[in-house]
């Protein structure tokens, strides 16, 4: 029987202004900040953890904040548009607050399902789709409430600069399902409940600039770590330079970039980001690790304060 991703473990993508970024995904989108740390392999930079209630893999979008970073652009070899799932009839109440905070949207429509599509405030594109599959979230905050509340990913987008290729690879590497074709879309779906809807687009957008306001890599779910060294060994059998393991605390992770340029990593579930914080108050306080905690003053005087 073939091998076969369960889904999404989270997105990770480059932004500017760090407050800015999470005014906008705790306030604006709801999300709860799970996880404030700091680039295993630049300290000197943030790196913050976005997700749902319990922290779960498939809810987890994650940010590099450079205050001085080049524009990126949004292009082949990245990751397009990060969709969000929300639960089915809550479009209209997004609209609504998105209305609110003075954020422009425009409606969209792909395989029958209903979205809305807007960026954030360092140009990553987003969508939220209406989903009936996934948990609610119950992470509370400002008048989002379970019933409208984004309840982890519903997919992404791919811009690949050789889309066939790609689609190759979801289908006989990572095991996705082939669902269908509609427009310049190819459509693959995993077994998981939520982060299991990709989307290839089969046209064009140009070579992307991967910086400021583009998806730095997509990570996948491992279930531990003997899972996670099986799938090291099928990529490197493809011929794919395949990292060595990486042990990023909250996750053990591997990293090869596909045929079509964009970067993947694969990461366990476990041990997850309770480990080194009750899960009542995750995100409260830095969390640095253990190779990085002799920093710990100089980090603290240096990064600036999150409010």
């Amino acid at each position: 029987m073939k091998k076969r991703i369960s889904g999404i473990h989270h997105i990770t993508s480059i932004v500017g202004d760090v407050q800015e970024n999470v005014n906008f995904y705790r306030e604006v989108l709801g999300l709860r900040l799970v996880k404030k740390t700091v680039n295993f392999d630049d300290p000197r930079t943030y790196h913050l953890y976005f997700g749902d209630k319990n922290a779960r893999p498939g809810t987890i979008i994650t940010f590099f904040p450079y205050d001085n970073a080049r524009e990126g652009k949004v292009g082949n070899g990245q990751v397009g548009v990060t969709s969000y799932m929300v639960p089915l009839g809550a479009i209209k109440f997004w609209e609504e607050r998105l209305s609110r905070f003075n954020i422009d949207f425009k409606d969209s429509s792909r395989f029958g399902e209903k979205s809305i599509e807007f960026t954030d405030p360092h140009g990553l594109i987003i969508e939220l789709v209406e989903r009936e599959e996934g948990d609610k979230n119950h992470w509370s905050l400002d008048g989002i409430s379970p019933e409208v509340a984004i309840k982890g990913f519903s997919g992404a987008v791919f811009y690949s600069h050789f889309p066939d290729l790609t689609a190759e690879i979801m289908e006989d590497l990572l095991g996705f399902e082939k669902l269908g074709e509609e427009g310049d879309y190819i459509r693959f779906k995993s077994s998981a409940d939520i982060g299991n809807i990709i989307d290839i687009k089969t046209t064009s957008r140009g070579r992307g600039i991967t910086s400021l306001g583009t998806v730095h890599h997509i990570a996948w779910r491992a279930e531990d770590e003997e899972d996670l060294l099986e799938w090291q060994r099928l990529a490197r059998e493809r011929k794919f330079a395949v990292s060595d393991v990486r042990d990023r605390k909250y996750f053990k992770s591997i990293y090869f970039r596909e045929k079509g340029g964009i970067l993947f990593e694969i990461a366990t579930d476990g041990p997850g980001f309770a480990v080194d914080e009750d899960m009542d108050s995750l995100g409260e306080n830095l969390m640095l690790p253990p190779q990085h905690e002799h920093l710990r003053s100089s980090l603290e005087e240096t990064l600036r304060p999150i409010e």
